[in-house]
């Protein structure tokens, strides 16, 4: 079994931060990208931001300048820093991970459970 917990939601005011953290566990292998993903009401899943297991980044245009990822290789755990938060950030963040598990070939894609980060005005 491979899961990932991701943590750190909240209630915040424009203009501040936060900080996503997800971690990966169970029977793994290796993990290839990571990274986090957002939905709102009404609307498809996006990309917030991805990172390799080289430490590459990819960031959305919305976020770039203001959100943040990195992870921690030993830990299995991938974060996502937020400042200068606007209500449009509102939304449910999911992480994702393309992870090999013990004694498998391929990779799969898992995802967490979400976390929500609502922005007031």
């Amino acid at each position: 079994q491979v899961q990932l917990v991701e943590s750190g939601g909240g209630l915040v005011q424009a203009g501040g931060s936060l900080r996503l953290s997800c971690a990966a566990s169970g029977s793994i292998a290796n993990i290839n990208a990571m990274g986090w993903y957002r939905q709102c009401p009404g609307k498809q899943r996006e990309l917030v931001a991805t990172i390799t297991s080289g430490g590459r980044t990819n960031l959305a245009d919305s976020v770039k300048g203001r959100f943040t990822i990195a992870r921690d290789n030993a830990k299995n755990t991938v974060y996502l820093q937020m400042n200068s938060l606007k209500p449009e950030d509102t939304a449910v963040y999911y992480c994702n991970a393309e992870i090999r598990r013990l004694f498998g070939v391929l990779f799969d894609d898992y995802w967490g459970q979400g976390t929500q980060v609502t922005v007031s005005s």
